[in-house]
């Protein structure tokens, strides 16, 4: 039974929670800034500039994905701009345009190309590949040791890997401007903290973690574990380090349950087949979110205050 986990579903708990915990803790930026939804409009831009590095390169490889991502991202702003002006309408309506524009033309772009050799589909682009992210050379416990059996550990775990990396340095490098730009950007424009490079430079650390994880666990994953861990962990403190492990803890959480249930938790009802890891790990985020909502410290707090 140890082996077959190992084989199974390591790998795909691992890159689940990696990819989960690299979102909450930039996600905790979005939420106090009230710049939750940025996440869920860089997964929908990023679409079709991903889908059209794939079919260019013929590979799944993150810099490509990345530079069509950014590509997308770059035509978004000017038809944003373009819609608002010829339009005549305002700039939040412009956007929902745009975004879902974008994310249908991605979504048509998909089921009409053969990108599904490259394991590039309309599934797989919403929740993910995670059930196939298998280590097939391992062995049980102690290839966890075995240099020749990590070298051939799903691609996706490494590069999930420096990524969180990077956004753990990004984040401890411009600690303070980026509290001080949250909080009081006026304040932090006084020190010389310059609030929109360091919201800029967020912004694209967004973007890479969610590109990054893009084949691995799809745009749901990322959606959800953006807002709903971190949105949880507000629920739970009002300080500021406190909330990012929260965040951390929720997410990992999240990611474990959701797909231990996905893959094993239709077999303890008797039924025969397993269901969406994304889905699962995505829902099981949002349940989080609602018993924090119910029962958190701060909920219960804003509750006595308001029956004195």
């Amino acid at each position: 039974m140890g082996d077959d986990f190992v084989i199974l579903s390591l790998m795909p708990i691992l890159i689940g929670s990696l990819a989960s915990i690299g979102c909450a803790l930039l996600g905790n930026f979005l939420v106090l800034r009230r710049q939750s939804l940025v996440g869920d409009a860089i997964s929908h831009v990023a679409l079709p500039g991903i889908v059209v590095a794939v079919l260019l390169t013929g590979t799944l490889s993150t810099w490509p994905m990345m530079l069509g991502a950014g590509a997308a991202a770059i035509v978004a702003v000017l038809l944003i701009e373009l819609v608002r002006r010829v339009g005549r309408i305002e700039p939040g309506a412009a956007m929902g345009v745009v975004f879902t524009t974008l994310f249908a033309a991605g979504v048509l772009l998909l089921e009409q190309s053969d990108a599904s050799t490259l394991h590039l589909d309309v599934e797989h682009a919403l929740y993910g590949n995670l059930e196939s992210l298998i280590w097939f050379s391992a062995s049980g416990w102690s290839s966890l040791f075995d240099p020749q059996a990590l070298l051939t550990m799903p691609e996706q775990l490494p590069r999930l890997l420096v990524v969180l990396v990077a956004i753990i340095a990004f984040l401890l490098m411009f600690w303070k401007e980026l509290v001080l730009s949250t909080f009081d950007a006026a304040f932090a424009q006084s020190l010389g903290a310059r609030p929109g490079a360091v919201g800029l430079g967020l912004i694209v650390m967004v973007a890479i973690a969610a590109v990054a994880a893009f084949d691995a666990v799809g745009s749901i994953i990322v959606i959800a574990m953006f807002i709903c861990p971190p949105a949880a962990a507000r629920l739970m403190t009002d300080r500021l380090m406190p909330q990012i492990w929260w965040s951390v803890a929720f997410a990992t959480l999240a990611a474990i349950s959701g797909y231990v249930l996905a893959g094993y938790g239709p077999g303890w009802f008797g039924f025969d087949y397993s269901v969406s890891a994304a889905g699962m790990i995505a829902t099981m985020s949002g349940l989080i979110l609602m018993v924090a909502a119910c029962f958190g410290p701060r909920r219960r707090g804003t509750k006595l205050m308001a029956q004195a």
